[in-house]
């Protein structure tokens, strides 16, 4: 299992490199720049601010001074904040979005795998039925129309809870959030669970343990469950990237104070050091995610950690 651990370690270094530098050239390559939109500039100031932030260097020297930087967690200044360093933007929005995504993927997790279940227990029952129209629905509808229908219900009509803002710690200003970024991820977890539990309880040793006297919920949690499980856990790498860039949206929709905003904005404004940022970050949680994901895949299916 060890060796197995650090063979997928040693793979993360490398991808994340190709990542940063990918997004490195695609926005230093891109027409325009940062002081495009200050027409009054006079070409001496424009020269100047070049000068100070290192973009009037050769595009090797500017990738050089990046990783430098970054290998000792700088990300450098922001040229629109230019009040605030990158990294004191990112210490203000990253735990919102942290908390955020968290807590939308273990209520995915505990929701998804629940209902994929009670589904899988009843084929072609009404909650079967019910559940997999639920979840169709729940896929086919967008972050941008799921929040504000959740607001209108919740917020507006029955005033149960806020319609936004955020507050540490967090409480019921995180709940509308948390669901509408969790639903499409639990539909899709539940169709997964479904499909791998139902599949798993044809299986002949199923059959066995039946024979044996085994009662049904000793058959479920020990014998089924477990490898139903090596599917959904194969998608929780898919299921990070999915809250990475829907929290882009919902923390739009509920006006989160999150890096969602400064990467959209940071585009917007051709700002390289807050892109790159909010790049390096969204690719160190996703790759993380996917290492959490292989490491759970080899532990639950010994077979994948001794192929090759």
């Amino acid at each position: 299992m060890l060796s197995y651990v650090l063979r997928r370690l040693a793979g993360l270094i490398p991808t994340l490199i190709t990542i940063v530098t990918v997004a490195f050239l695609i926005l230093r390559l891109a027409p325009g720049g940062p002081f495009d939109q200050e027409q009054t500039l006079p070409p001496a100031v424009r020269a100047n601010l070049e000068r100070v932030y290192g973009l009037d260097r050769p595009l090797p020297a500017q990738y050089l001074a990046y990783l430098g930087a970054l290998a000792h967690g700088d990300f450098g200044m922001s040229l629109r904040e230019r009040d605030f360093s990158v990294n004191e933007l990112v210490r203000q929005g990253l735990p919102v979005s942290l908390t955020l995504g968290l807590v939308a993927l273990l209520l995915a997790l505990s929701a998804g795998i629940a209902a994929g279940m009670a589904a899988a227990l009843a084929p072609g029952s009404l909650t079967d039925t019910l559940l997999g129209a639920s979840g169709t629905l729940a896929l086919a509808l967008p972050g941008f129309v799921t929040g504000p229908l959740l607001v209108l219900v919740f917020a507006l009509t029955l005033h149960w809870l806020p319609a936004g803002g955020f507050s540490f710690p967090p409480g019921r200003t995180l709940v509308l959030p948390a669901i509408t970024l969790a639903l499409p991820l639990a539909a899709a977890l539940a169709r997964i669970t479904r499909a791998g539990l139902l599949e798993v309880l044809r299986q002949p040793f199923i059959r066995s343990a039946r024979a044996r006297g085994l009662t049904p919920l000793r058959i479920l949690w020990r014998h089924a469950l477990p490898p139903a499980l090596v599917p959904v856990v194969s998608y929780l790498g898919p299921a990070a990237a999915f809250v990475v860039t829907g929290s882009l949206v919902v923390e739009s929709v509920f006006g989160l104070p999150g890096t969602g905003r400064y990467l959209v904005q940071g585009a917007l404004d051709r700002d390289y050091p807050l892109v790159m940022a909010m790049i390096v970050i969204y690719a160190v949680l996703t790759l993380g995610c996917n290492f959490l994901a292989d490491v759970l895949h080899g532990w639950l299916d010994p077979r994948v950690r001794h192929h090759g």
